[in-house]
């Protein structure tokens, strides 16, 4: 009995040990059961902080952007208003710009109705010169005589064209039409026409042609060595004038340049003028074809084929610049004669014998520059603009201080310099323009008011319409005048 109780105990001791034992295996099962899900809980529990971490960095940043973007379409508001403002106030600007230009053209209309040429009756005109007198004739054009005449309170210059020919009226057109577009103050004024008498009426000029004053019509002292270069920088003017709008003379001719009651010259004889293309992509001109007067020949360079350019014109002033070297040789063979007498050093030998104290240098220097006109290879033709104008200028200017003796009918005439270039007349209050030249200061607003931004003179572009007045000159102008009332 003893001994089966105690079998029985170490029996359920046993049993008791095996269920501990059996109870910590379970244990540390699940004990590693739990280490083995634990350790990617942790590392999930980790990844998802991370990512609430980034997810709150990610809210910030977008509030900040959100922000950012908030004042950025302010901006961009404000910068649209501006740029509509900008739109409109350049709308303003432009309409503006439309007005002032229409304004412009108004004005230019104005100016050129202006001075559109009058027209007369032909009955007016054989009143005018006591139904064509002969003792009011004061000239030969190439088509008709031209009369002195008392038109309209005004004394007045009549050219009539007798020929009816084709080519006549065509000149008498031509003469017409351009001369009633031009202006400046070495071309004649157009006062008018007769078209059914095929007559141009013009502004009187009391000294006559320059062919006439060169051969010492009606007994007229010889002209001055100093006129002479005077009339020589005047033509030049006129011509760089009438190229810069593209217009070639093509009859080029001491009888054609009329002299006013101060020897200023005047331009006439626009009938074979002719309007030349000028190449946009360089200073070249296209010439035209025309027939050139026989009394012309002199003057064209001798290999002309019927083409005009503005090198046509040049070579006749360079023939020009002969004969006011010269007087009155005959313009035919005049260029080789002058090149024979410089070659030999015999320049003085045929210099015009009625001009007196003729400075040699400067002689020579305007024999060479009327040789380089005449040169028969058009390339070689000096440019009016920046070659012939300023020798010319410069020679001008040296009359005017040079302290030659003058005769006593110059000493009462007005320096050239103190006429005004517009007015053709002695200037009270000189101003300077922007192209260097001196005008009567109403005369120059007049000029620029009229809608004109080209020089009254060269007909460039004026860099600014700004003047300055030239007190020495009016100083000088003043102190003449008083003079001339003493004597």
């Amino acid at each position: 009995m003893v001994e089966e109780d105690k079998s029985l105990r170490e029996a359920f001791e046993e049993s008791m040990r095996r269920r501990e034992a059996l109870k910590d295996a379970i244990d540390a099962v699940r004990m590693g059961e739990r280490k083995d899900f634990e350790e990617p809980l942790a590392r999930k529990k980790e990844e998802v902080e991370n990512m609430s971490q980034q997810a709150k960095e990610i809210a910030t940043n977008f509030c900040i952007a959100l922000v950012e973007k908030l004042s950025l379409q302010v901006e961009i508001a404000k910068s649209n208003q501006i740029v509509q403002e900008s739109e409109q106030n350049m709308l303003s600007v432009l309409e503006k710009l439309e007005e002032c230009k229409t304004e412009r053209d108004d004005l230019q209309e104005q100016a050129s109705n202006m001075i559109t040429p009058l027209s007369f009756s032909l009955h007016e005109i054989k009143r005018a010169t006591g139904n064509f007198d002969p003792s009011m004739k004061i000239g030969q054009g190439g088509y008709g005589p031209i009369y002195r005449g008392f038109l309209r309170h005004t004394h007045v210059a009549i050219k009539t064209l007798i020929s009816q020919s084709i080519q006549g009226r065509s000149e008498f057109q031509q003469e017409v039409h351009i001369l009633s577009k031009l202006r400046h103050p070495n071309l004649v004024t157009l006062i008018g026409s007769c078209p059914d008498a095929c007559i141009i009426i013009y502004e009187y000029l009391p000294n006559g042609s320059l062919e006439d004053r060169l051969n010492c019509r009606d007994n007229s002292t010889p002209l001055s060595w100093k006129t002479r270069i005077r009339i020589a920088a005047e033509l030049c003017s006129v011509l760089i004038f009438l190229h810069s709008d593209s217009i070639v003379h093509g009859n080029l001719k001491p009888d054609n340049i009329i002299l006013d009651a101060n020897y200023v010259c005047k331009l006439s004889g626009f009938g074979i003028c002719r309007v030349v293309n000028r190449n946009k992509e360089s200073s070249d001109m296209t010439g035209c074809c025309v027939t050139v007067p026989k009394s012309t020949f002199g003057y064209i360079d001798p290999d002309f084929a019927g083409e005009l350019t503005p090198q046509s014109d040049v070579y006749s002033f360079g023939v020009i610049l002969l004969r006011l070297l010269t007087g009155n040789k005959p313009a035919v063979g005049l260029p080789a004669e002058m090149q024979k007498a410089l070659d030999q050093g015999r320049l003085k030998d045929v210099l015009d014998p009625g001009v007196e104290d003729w400075p040699y240098v400067q002689a020579q220097q305007l024999a060479h520059l009327a040789m380089r006109c005449c040169e028969r290879n058009r390339r070689s033709l000096p440019d009016l603009a920046s070659e012939v104008w300023r020798l010319l200028e410069s020679m001008r200017a040296s009359c005017d201080n040079s302290s030659f003796p003058v005769s006593y009918e110059e000493s009462r005439r007005p320096p050239p310099y103190f006429i005004c270039p517009i007015l053709q007349d002695i200037m009270v209050d000189p101003h300077v323009a922007a192209d260097g030249y001196t005008y009567e200061l109403e005369a120059l607003k007049g000029w620029l008011d009229g809608g004109h931004s080209t020089s009254p003179m060269t007909n460039l572009q004026l860099p600014h319409c700004n003047v300055v007045p030239n007190h020495g000159l009016r100083s000088a102008i003043q102190e003449w005048q008083q003079l001339q009332r003493r004597y």
